[in-house]
C-alpha cells in the first residue's frame, strides 16, 4: 500500500531549514543528496557552482509512517512560490502502483517529469494535478538499485 508524505520545495534554504526541523522532531536526516552529486545530463547545460551545494533531496523521518522531505529548486524547475512550494510524495510498493496513481491522478492535469527510472534507483514521476496540487510519486526499484 503507498505512503503519502510532504515535500517541500526552497530557494536555497532546505538545509537550514532541515536542520530547523532536526532540532524540533529530534531525528536526523540520514543522507543530504546535493544538487552536485547529480551525474551530466545529455542536452543539458552544466551546472553552476552556486548550486551544486544545494540539497537536491532529503528525507527526515519523524515517526514509522511519516517522513518530512525537501528539496531547493534549480532555476528552470518550475516557478514556486508561496502555496505551490510543496507537493506530496507518494511512495509505493510496486512499478504497477506507481504507474497506475501516476495515470490517474495527472489526467487533466500537467506531467513535470514524466515516470521514468532515475539514477538514485528509483522509479519516479512528477505532476500537477488538474486542481494545480503538485504530485510525485516513487518506487524504490530494487532491480534499479543493484545496477547503481
Amino acid at each position: 500500500m503507498a505512503t503519502v508524505n510532504p515535500y517541500l520545495t526552497f530557494h536555497g534554504q532546505c538545509e537550514e531549514a532541515f536542520k530547523f526541523y532536526e532540532s524540533a522532531f529530534g531525528t536526523k536526516v540520514p543522507f543530504w543528496g546535493r544538487f552536485g552529486d547529480m551525474p551530466p545530463t545529455e542536452g543539458m547545460p552544466p551546472l553552476a557552482d552556486e548550486f551544486k551545494n544545494q540539497i537536491m533531496h532529503v528525507s527526515l523521518p519523524i515517526s514509522k509512517e511519516t517522513t518530512l522531505m525537501g528539496s531547493d529548486s534549480l532555476p528552470g524547475m518550475g516557478e514556486y512560490k508561496n502555496g505551490n512550494d510543496f507537493s506530496i510524495s507518494i511512495n509505493t510498493d510496486s512499478r504497477e502502483e506507481a504507474q497506475n496513481l501516476f495515470s490517474k491522478l495527472s489526467e487533466g492535469g500537467k506531467v513535470t517529469m514524466e515516470l521514468q527510472d532515475t539514477f538514485w534507483g528509483a522509479y519516479f514521476g512528477m505532476w500537477q494535478d488538474k486542481f494545480g496540487i503538485q504530485w510525485m510519486v516513487n518506487y524504490d526499484d530494487p532491480a534499479i538499485v543493484q545496477t547503481h
